[in-house]
């Protein structure tokens, strides 16, 4: 038994993450501890942003060294297509000589971590070791916080990895990278954190302790934080609140869990990189509706989303479940229009020829299956109505 509700009995795996650092210059201070040798040689993993338009990755580049610094590769771009990942192979696997690289440094989102993650995976394949994963998020997507990682293929489909191999051995939240993000990308991408800690709450096997407890911590923080740093996105102990918070929203899922993380999730992947939509972007959209869908979904799951009302700033319970829980869902909607990110598929240039191709792709091809149970076509049809409402 590994899930952990009900009945309260459940395991714990936890990750291989070795060290987690946070705070103002916790990468100055850490840094050169977490390679792996004296004599390592580290590529760094970014987007051209941050290595042109910020001093961050230069900064790391000078305190790493010219002996421990091989290379950077800035190509990364937004769900990391394939292509990229395939040139950035080459250059490490061209670099390795007499004195190989054995470190990855990924600084930014979700997708130079998940990059990062996916070419350690590829240079495993091809030498037979990993590269030690040292991550320095710049977002709140909290990518650094699984083994698992996507990347897009040349038709816009994304396809995943889950390699144990691959997660960050470290991770640095350092207010001073969260500083240069541009806010309304932090906080979309805290939208994103908050959708892994509510999805976790209904998921069948994430454990109670320590997986579903931190992420509740995590709402109650992210509800609280993300409007403050709206108002004062500078703020060094907010930032690295909300980094913390991220942490605690996925970081504890452990090494056991099955299946993806949820409809909200699967909603993101269907509508994300096919349509140029950033996945912070795409809770945004879906996470307030999908939890309405699931107060409906079984007394069960109403019951597990009804607990999220006090660590959100209602201390007052009802005695029906289903009430509670959409009312979760209305605060999720409350908030995202707070921050400023209330959205449309429309807006996102998304058309409603579309709908049938991402109700699809978000019920795993159910949708156009013959033969399927009543209990299968009502969630499809679920889907569909909640796609429907997001034009």
């Amino acid at each position: 038994m590994e899930s952990s509700r009900s009945p309260l009995q459940g395991t714990y795996k936890p990750t291989t993450l070795q060290q987690l650092s946070y705070g103002p210059n916790s990468v100055k201070d850490n840094l050169l501890a977490a390679l792996p040798k004296e004599d390592s040689r580290a590529f760094i993993v970014t987007g051209n942003s941050l290595a042109t338009k910020t001093p961050l990755v230069k900064e790391v580049e000078e305190l790493l060294g010219k002996e421990r610094h091989a290379v950077t590769f800035s190509k990364i771009k937004q769900h990391a297509p394939v292509k990229e990942l395939d040139e950035a192979v080459e250059v490490v696997l061209k670099a390795q000589g007499d004195h190989p690289i054995d470190t990855i440094i990924s600084i930014g989102g979700g997708s130079p971590i998940d990059s990062a993650k996916a070419i350690s995976f590829r240079v495993y394949e091809k030498t037979g070791h990993y590269l030690r994963h040292i991550a320095i998020p710049t977002t709140l997507s909290a990518a650094e916080c699984t083994f698992g990682a996507g990347f897009t293929q040349p038709d816009g489909t994304k396809q995943a990895i889950s390699q144990p191999g691959t997660l960050p051995t470290h991770v640095f939240y350092d207010p001073r990278f969260g500083a240069h993000t541009p806010p309304d990308l932090f906080i979309s991408t805290g939208i994103r954190a908050l959708d892994h800690a509510i999805e976790l709450q209904y998921h069948p096997t994430a454990t109670w302790m320590p997986c579903q407890l931190l992420a509740l911590s995590a709402i109650k923080e992210l509800f609280t934080f993300l409007p403050k740093y709206k108002q004062d996105p500078q703020n060094p102990d907010t930032i690295t609140r909300l980094f913390l918070a991220a942490y605690a929203s996925l970081g504890f899922l452990g090494s056991n869990i099955k299946g993806g993380l949820g409809l909200s999730h699967t909603l993101g992947y269907a509508l994300g990189s096919p349509y140029g939509i950033p996945h912070g972007i795409t809770s945004c959209l879906t996470l307030g509706h999908v939890v309405k869908l699931k107060a409906r979904s079984s007394p069960a799951t109403a019951a597990k989303i009804a607990e999220i009302l006090p660590f959100i700033g209602t201390n007052t319970r009802s005695d029906d479940d289903v009430k509670d829980a959409e009312k979760v869902g209305d605060k999720i909607l409350e908030l995202v229009r707070q921050l400023g990110f209330k959205t449309t598929l429309t807006k996102k240039n998304v058309g409603r020829d579309q709908l049938d191709v991402i109700v699809e792709r978000a019920t795993g091809g159910l949708s156009k299956k013959e033969g399927i149970s009543g209990e299968e076509r009502e969630m499809v049809e679920g889907v569909r109505k909640l796609v429907e409402g997001l034009y």
